[in-house]
């Protein structure tokens, strides 16, 4: 396992993205893992995958709360994302690290530019 402090360090950074912004498995999380504390690409994207879930609970807790999330529309996006997430991680295995890197960095340019734009 890598350094404790810098994998903490790593999913707080995360967390706090993913509560403010919705985002940071991806986002930040992968590049961490693969480039601080060199954990393989597909365990890298893995991780994040696994991540998703107590960070969206997290995030669950405080928005429906606060009125800002009805949770019925949550309850919908979340069986929709369960049925994605189970076929992206069957796929996950398949793609090589290259390629994983070239399609990861694609949707990353494309969300920018949506962010942007």
């Amino acid at each position: 396992m890598a350094n404790k402090a810098a994998t903490w360090l790593i999913g707080a950074v995360t967390g706090f993205a993913n509560g403010l912004f919705g985002s940071g498995g991806g986002t930040i999380l992968v590049p961490a893992l693969e480039k601080a504390v060199k954990v393989e690409t597909h365990k890298a994207h893995a991780t994040a995958i696994a991540v998703i879930l107590p960070l969206s609970l997290v995030s669950i807790f405080f928005y429906v709360r606060g009125g800002k999330l009805p949770l019925a529309e949550v309850l919908w996006i979340s069986a929709g994302g369960c049925l994605g997430g189970f076929l992206g991680a069957k796929l996950l295995n398949k793609v090589s690290a290259p390629w994983l890197h070239k399609i990861f960095g694609a949707f990353m340019v494309i969300a920018a530019i949506k962010m942007i734009f």
